[in-house]
């Protein structure tokens, strides 16, 4: 909370001093820091690209930008204003990638675009996600004051990376932890590419006997007889340090609760469809592989659990934004009480409250829409729907961005509901285009390009806030860190096409269908383009879809923490929920150990910033090599040479066993002595 006036003293309230003064001039926007974020945003983002990808998951970049900036600006011996730029511009990537793997691989998935090759897919892809970034940064700027200075936003996360960089005595040693599981991420992600043992393992098991199994509906001696029975799959944890370390950062709880949602789809939902299903089903399984109850399995899954999932998505959407109605209006009260500041006041700023004026900005917007306007022109091939749609935008991402900026002021951007965001936006556009007569594969991309604008929009301008609040506590000035993100944005979208598309054609390589795969998931694309085609195209499941409803009202009847969490689950595959819970459990092994030993609370906070970094590493090293390994599909096969044949999944829980060891101990050995100082935690 901030210093406020005491009721009846009489005295003013103390102004904010940041740590560096603002009348001190310090080395900040600078080639060298520049060139790291750059580096950086792209690293970043990519691997949370791979990561979204994969477990509909990305995580929050300032935290690893902030440690990695520190230790390589302070080897350079430059500036804390340096390290602050340097972070600012490598964490925005994690936003673009955010906002693009939500909504790109849609415009693939609906058949709004016949491929994603380079010549039907890297401009139309760049040009939303550059309009969508560049938005997300002006948008915000325009609220940014009153956001960053109003006392009754904590954002956690700001306060966590501003006082790493205070913290810069620790900086090599929380750089070790990262690089070095960078490096141990990558090395056991590659092993089990290469075939030292097995990632994965399916179990199969009878539900019923087919030809045997029947249900009586009716009393004793009714004739009504349902024949049953059937046979369904159940799927190990993935034996992955990325999803292992996604669990670890978000905890037991939210990892619980997401594998909830796949107990739900394939220990209730999918044996129940196959018992009562199995004897028609079995009709539709090729002659020659007569026992191919996995495919028929995973059919159950995509095609009728998956469309229940979308329901349940759709209030959990709902139910977020109602959750946080309060702090949405009084940020956007907030927002557009700022707009009314004058010239005059804003030249009488010092060095830490210049920020860009408000005239650029406004002209930039302009610029923007129309640039908007002849994307979606292009994209549709109509002409007053396209600018119709890009007003809609203009309106609605404003909005968002604004309540995006909020929600990270106080939650963080690792707990952005930037999906639930981009689910409104959609349907909104959607209504819009039927309203309108727009129907067929104009309007689906209609649809998905305003969704796709705002989604890279809200992400951004929560970012940017969050950098705006480290700015502000460190004394960086605010007109510099625009300068940064606006182009680090535009830097980040002109390569984010690329490590999507190489996963998209590696995994067609591999023998599956890109987007939507097994092993490349992208939940949020596929929901994306199921709402589109659905409300658009009229080729809505409906029926499943107001089943996941209901169910997704009960979920909120019953107080379910998050019932998006829980549909997510349902959507995403088994084996990789499944891994994300275990990296839960391994923290809380690890908590428990620690408080088992007597901790006190800096040394707990010493643990917990190790295990957070740890985590991390294992993540972006897996991500990293994951890019790597699918580049390898492009070259000769003696590239991907196995070492087994067939890898044992046994060896893959030794594996998992020494990363849990890894994942615990070296954490716990990190406490220091209790008399030490502690250091500001991670906030993940």
């Amino acid at each position: 909370m901030s210093d406020q006036n005491p009721a009846g003293t009489g005295e003013s309230p103390k102004k904010f001093q940041p740590y560096v003064p603002e009348n001190i001039e310090m080395k900040e926007f600078t080639l060298r820091a520049m060139l790291l974020g750059l580096v950086l945003t792209v690293v970043l983002g990519a691997a949370n690209a791979y990561l979204g990808l994969r477990a509909g998951i990305t995580i929050a970049a300032t935290y690893p930008a902030a440690v990695i900036a520190m230790a390589v600006i302070r080897a350079w011996k430059g500036s804390l204003l340096e390290e602050n730029i340097a972070r600012t511009a490598g964490s925005i990537g994690e936003s673009v990638a955010a906002g693009a793997i939500f909504t790109v691989p849609a415009f693939l998935i609906a058949k709004a675009w016949p491929s994603f090759r380079p010549a039907d897919a890297y401009w139309k892809a760049t040009a939303l996600m550059v309009v969508g970034s560049v938005l997300g940064v002006l948008f915000v700027s325009l609220v940014r004051r009153v956001m960053v200075e109003d006392p009754e936003l904590p954002f956690p996360e700001s306060v966590a990376a501003s006082e790493i960089h205070k913290a810069g005595q620790r900086g090599a040693e929380a750089a070790k932890y990262l690089f070095w599981n960078i490096g141990v991420g990558g090395v056991v992600y590659m092993l089990g590419r290469f075939g030292l043992f097995a990632s994965d393992r399916d179990f199969h098991f009878p539900v019923g006997n087919l030809g045997h199994s029947q249900v009586r509906l009716g009393a004793a001696g009714n004739t009504n007889i349902v024949a049953a029975g059937g046979a369904t799959t159940f799927a190990a944890p993935s034996v992955s340090p990325a999803y292992l370390g996604v669990g670890y950062i978000i905890g037991l709880k939210l990892a619980a609760i997401q594998f909830s949602g796949g107990v739900l789809a394939w220990g209730l939902m999918v044996p129940l469809l196959i018992y009562f299903l199995g004897p028609q089903l079995r009709h539709y399984l090729p002659a020659d592989t007569p026992d191919d109850w996995a495919t028929m399995a995973v059919a159950v899954w995509r095609f009728i659990v998956r469309p229940i999932a979308v329901g349940g998505m759709l209030v959990g959407a709902a139910y977020t934004l109602y959750k946080m109605r309060s702090s949405l209006t009084v940020g956007l009260g907030k927002a557009f009480r700022d707009l009314r500041q004058t010239a005059d006041e804003q030249a009488k700023l010092s060095r830490t409250e210049r920020y860009m004026s408000s005239k650029t900005v406004f002209g930039l917007i302009a610029l923007m829409f129309v640039l908007m306007c002849m994307l979606y022109i292009h994209l549709t091939g109509l002409v007053w729907p396209a600018i119709l749609a890009a007003v809609v935008l203009i309106i609605v991402g404003f909005f968002f961005a604004t309540v995006s900026g909020s929600l990270v002021g106080m939650i963080g951007s690792s707990n952005n509901p930037i999906s639930g965001l981009t689910l409104s936006t959609l349907i909104i556009a959607a209504l819009l285009m039927v309203s309108l007569g727009v129907s067929g594969m104009s309007g689906v991309a209609a649809v998905l390009g305003v969704a796709a604008v705002v989604c890279v929009s809200s992400a951004v301008a929560g970012e940017l806030l969050q950098d705006f609040k480290v700015g502000y506590i460190l004394g960086g000035t605010p007109q510099k860190i625009q300068m940064a993100e606006l182009i680090a944005v535009v830097v980040a979208s002109l390569v984010m096409y690329f490590p999507l598309m190489l996963l998209h054609e590696a995994n067609i390589k591999a023998g599956g269908i890109g987007f939507g795969d097994r092993q490349l998931s992208a939940p949020q694309a596929g929901l994306m383009a199921t709402l589109a085609l659905g409300i658009v195209g009229g080729d809505m499941p409906w029926p499943l879809v107001v089943v996941g409803i209901l169910m997704g009202i009960a979920m909120i009847m019953m107080q379910v923490r998050s019932p998006m969490l829980v549909a997510v689950g349902m959507y995403l595959p088994f084996e990789t929920t499944f891994a994300i819970f275990i990296g839960g459990v391994f923290r809380t092994l690890g908590d428990w150990l620690a408080k088992r030993r007597g901790f006190n609370h800096a040394q707990m906070a010493r643990v917990e910033n190790a295990g957070v970094l740890t985590a991390s590493g294992l993540i972006a090293g897996e991500a990293v090599l994951g890019l790597v390994w699918a580049g390898l599909q492009f070259a000769p096969a003696w590239t991907r040479t196995q070492l087994f044949t067939n890898p044992s999944y046994w060896a893959g829980m030794v594996v998992m066993l020494g990363l849990a060891l890894l994942m615990i101990r070296l954490p716990l050995s990190s406490a220091g002595d209790p008399n030490e100082p502690a250091p500001p935690t991670a906030m993940m």
